[in-house]
C-alpha cells in the first residue's frame, strides 16, 4: 500500500543540484500531506520524503564531488527523507548505506528511489537517536528545524564524532543550526521548490560536526 501511494503521488525526476540522481518527487506539499492522512486514516508526519530538500542536495553534491569521503566505507543517512544522501553515497562508492526514517512512507520511498538509481540502500524504519552510531560515516541533511530535534540530533552526531567517525551535515540556514559545534566545509546555491521555501535558490552549507 505504501509503495503504491508513493508511486501514485510522485513523478521520477532529476534532482536539481545532483542531476545524476533521480527521485520520485511531488510538486505540492500541503495537498500531498492531506492525501497522506486521508489514505492512512489518521495523523501523519509531513511528507518530507517527497522532496529534495536543500540540505540533502548540498550534502549529496558534496559527496559526489568528493567520493573519498565515503568510498569503501559504511554510511548512515539520518532522517533520510527520500534517501537522496544515501543514494549519492552509494553512487560515490560507499561499501554500504543505511537510510533511517521514522515514517513508513519515507522507507517505501527510499526503496523505490534506490531501485530507480540502481544502487542498494537499506531502509530502516526506526528512531535510533538514543543508540550508539555503528557506521563509519554519518550524514544528515536538513535536520535542525526544531529545538527538540536539534538537541537529540546533535547529541547523536557528537557521539559519532567522538568515536572517530566522519560526521557531516547539510543545512540551508535553519533557525536551530548549532554552528558553535560545527566546522564549515562548503557552500552551495541550491535550487528548491518555491512551494517549500521562501526563495527559488537557497544558500546551503555543509559542515563537519566537531567531537
Amino acid at each position: 500500500m505504501t509503495i503504491q501511494f508513493v508511486l501514485a503521488n510522485t513523478r521520477l525526476a532529476a534532482v536539481p543540484l545532483t542531476p545524476e540522481v533521480r527521485l520520485h518527487l511531488a510538486d505540492e506539499a500541503i495537498e500531498l500531506w492531506e492525501r497522506t492522512e486521508s489514505d492512512q486514516g489518521g495523523q501523519m508526519p509531513p511528507p518530507f520524503w517527497a522532496f529534495a530538500w536543500a540540505g540533502g542536495q548540498a550534502l549529496a553534491r558534496h559527496i559526489l564531488d568528493r567520493p573519498a569521503i565515503v568510498a569503501g566505507r559504511n554510511v548512515l543517512d539520518l532522517a533520510a527523507g527520500s534517501g537522496l544522501v544515501a543514494i549519492a553515497a552509494m553512487r560515490a562508492g560507499a561499501a554500504a548505506a543505511t537510510a533511517v526514517e521514522i515514517d513508513a512512507l519515507a522507507v517505501a520511498a527510499i526503496g523505490i528511489n534506490a531501485e530507480a538509481n540502481g544502487v542498494p540502500v537499506t531502509a530502516l524504519n526506526k528512531d535510533i537517536l538514543e543508540t550508539d552510531p555503528d557506521a563509519e560515516v554519518v550524514l544528515a541533511g536538513d535536520v535542525f528545524y526544531s529545538r527538540e530535534m536539534t538537541r537529540r540530533m546533535l547529541a547523536y552526531l557528537q557521539r559519532a564524532a567522538q568515536q572517530g567517525k566522519t560526521v557531516l551535515v547539510g543545512d540551508p540556514g535553519r533557525a536551530y543550526l548549532p554552528t558553535a559545534h560545527l566546522t564549515l566545509l562548503a557552500e552551495y546555491q541550491v535550487p528548491v521548490p518555491q512551494t517549500l521555501e521562501d526563495t527559488p535558490v537557497k544558500r546551503t552549507t555543509v559542515w563537519a560536526v566537531n567531537p
